[in-house]
């Protein structure tokens, strides 16, 4: 039974890696292939009958890990330039402004139309407010700089503001100014102590020589996260604050910190820090995708209401994007618009709602069905920029070419002149 085991845990892994490489030629998300694969395991298992172990509870945990992961890895590639400030705050205030309204409207909708209580209506768009960083930061990678950036910076932000703000309603025991006090406190906790925790953390990646290092800088990330959300800090501005500075480290090469750190073995063991991180993170999300494919129940993504349903929620953050990009932010609608699946942090925290908060009209596989939406409009983007990425590389060709050709009928022209009076000196 063992050598099975391990043997379907190849096939799956090596199916992973297939996904992840054909994605990028096919534009069709990794996503949605490994929700599939998790669908057709569900459907043979059914078919021959062979019991699976219940691995429903490593949902949260493989999602979490994935999560940090991902964030990690995402905070290692962003770098601060006075340029970039319009940048940052337009992504930061999109990632705000459009959540906060999503979740406000759809409060008032379950509240006015089907009388939910106002609690649990938030509790229950929180999720299908977030966009999720596990899906949209990988499939950016088509994007300019700019626009990955900006990207990166939304869906990060969109994390944190929703699990902050979901821990804030679940907890429920602050008035809204008390949360506002709270907010700004543990803000600035865990501000300080990721700064603590990335002096030590990079102090290890730089002075370890044991051959085990990598790992235990990871575990030891994954630690502090864990005890950050058992103290109810925001977790995820700490992960985003060591990533973040370790990838400026520039601004700290001309202080006193370069006498005890040689900056260029640092880089080097930064970027192989990132290749392991990018394994990783593979792995944990491959996992969590693939379960939660196979514990999706098929029947209920045919159902009428809940096609409806989703179509609705889709219909309104699309909606909702088009009119503050274009109107708010004015930036051009494409492909950012399409740049806002929901994904892995939205079923964690979908999970994480108390069954009795849970609204029978927002079901599982309605979020299911939101998210293979959101990311088939994801992947339609990418089919359409990567054809206008085509044609630009194609013109900046026919353009570099006609410069070559002008610039050596320049250089002709240049030595028929010389030869000219050449021969009127010798004349």
């Amino acid at each position: 039974m063992t050598s099975y085991i391990i043997l379907a845990l190849c096939i799956i892994i090596l199916l992973s890696y297939i996904f992840d490489i054909t994605s990028k030629y096919s534009k069709i998300p990794g996503v949605i292939l490994l929700i599939a694969l998790g669908i057709g395991i569900q459907l043979i298992g059914q078919y021959t009958r062979v019991e699976i172990p219940n691995l429903k509870p490593l949902l949260p945990v493989l999602g979490t890990i994935g999560l940090i992961l991902i964030i990690l890895e995402a905070s290692l590639d962003l770098k601060l330039q006075k340029n970039k400030k319009v940048l940052i705050v337009k992504s930061i205030s999109s990632s705000f402004i459009l959540f906060a309204i999503f979740v406000a409207g759809f409060t008032y909708v379950l509240v006015h139309f089907f009388g939910y209580s106002v609690r649990d209506s938030v509790l229950n768009g929180i999720p299908l407010g977030i966009i999720s960083s596990a899906v949209a930061i990988p499939s950016a990678i088509f994007l300019n700089s700019s626009e990955k950036e900006f990207v990166i910076y939304e869906s990060s932000f969109s994390d944190i503001f929703g699990i902050i703000i979901f821990d804030f309603i679940l907890m429920g025991q602050l008035s809204l100014f008390g949360g506002i006090i709270y907010f700004a406190y543990t803000t600035l906790i865990t501000l300080f102590i990721s700064l603590v925790t990335t002096a030590i953390l990079a102090i290890l990646l730089h002075k370890i020589r044991y051959h085990v290092n990598y790992v235990i800088i990871v575990t030891s990330v994954i630690m502090v996260y864990m005890l950050a959300q058992l103290s109810h800090l925001p977790a995820l501005l700490l992960i985003i604050t060591f990533g973040m500075v370790l990838s400026n480290n520039i601004f700290l090469e001309n202080t006193f910190i370069k006498r005890f750190v040689d900056f260029s073995k640092f880089r080097n063991d930064l970027s192989s820090f990132k290749k392991m991180l990018i394994e990783f993170t593979f792995l944990a999300r491959s996992f969590f995708f693939i379960i939660f494919g196979y514990y999706t129940q098929i029947e209920g993504l045919f159902s009428a209401q809940n096609i409806l349903t989703s179509l609705i929620i889709t219909f309104s953050l699309f909606f909702l994007r088009m009119i503050f990009i274009k109107f708010f932010l004015k930036m051009p609608l494409m492909p950012l618009l399409l740049f806002m699946p929901r994904g892995l942090i939205t079923i964690i925290l979908f999970l994480t709602i108390p069954l009795a908060s849970r609204i029978p009209l927002i079901s599982e596989q309605v979020i299911t069905l939101v998210i293979l939406m959101t990311i088939f409009m994801l992947m339609s983007g990418n089919i359409m920029f990567k054809k206008k990425i085509k044609r630009v590389d194609e013109e900046s060709e026919e353009t570099s070419k006609y410069r070559v050709s002008e610039e050596t009928l320049r250089l002709r022209n240049l030595e028929v002149i010389k030869f000219e009076e050449m021969k009127i000196q010798k004349s």
